[in-house]
């Protein structure tokens, strides 16, 4: 099955290579002129320190939700086409540097846990860097498949090595 009927998705976005900002802000262009997509909603921008090797620029992160009606795996195939468009090499350091990261982090509410994808991103209940962003355009009682309210896990971060990024 290729599509699913509206499910309400979020995307984290990271970039610390080649003007961060822009790799942002033309990744959620693209993001919006995705086909089976619509209702587009982008958080503010956050500069955060790398989660991995200090070694490397500060990233620009943000969240995107919108609707579609492509399945988890048709949609991380778009995800990475968009990455990859970006010149996104996955042969470095994990957490290393990069021109652009999405990550899908919610999908409806599912759980998948496949070799190719798990949802909602491992990640996600402990990075400030993407639980801040996403506060910006859900509800604070969104609810994380398996984990807890959205709220719940805003209360048990640090965020105070996040820096909202001015318009």
């Amino acid at each position: 099955m290729n599509s699913v009927e509206n499910a309400r998705v979020f995307i984290g976005l990271g970039s610390n290579l080649e003007a961060p900002r822009q790799q942002l802000t033309r990744a959620i262009e693209q993001l919006a002129e995705l086909a089976e997509s619509g209702h587009l909603k982008v958080s503010s921008f956050y500069r955060s320190r790398p989660l991995g090797p200090q070694n490397q620029p500060d990233y620009i992160n943000a969240v995107a939700g919108l609707t579609t009606q492509l399945s988890p795996e048709i949609l991380l195939d778009r995800l990475q086409a968009i990455e990859q468009a970006h010149g996104r090499r996955r042969d470095g350091p994990r957490w290393g540097a990069r021109t652009l990261d999405l990550d899908l982090l919610l999908y409806a509410d599912r759980i998948i846990c496949s070799e190719r994808l798990t949802v909602p991103h491992p990640g996600l209940p402990e990075r400030a860097f993407v639980l801040i962003p996403l506060a910006d355009i859900a509800e604070a009682d969104l609810m994380i498949p398996g984990i807890g309210t959205l709220q719940q896990l805003l209360s048990a971060v640090d965020g105070d090595d996040l820096e909202r990024l001015d318009e």
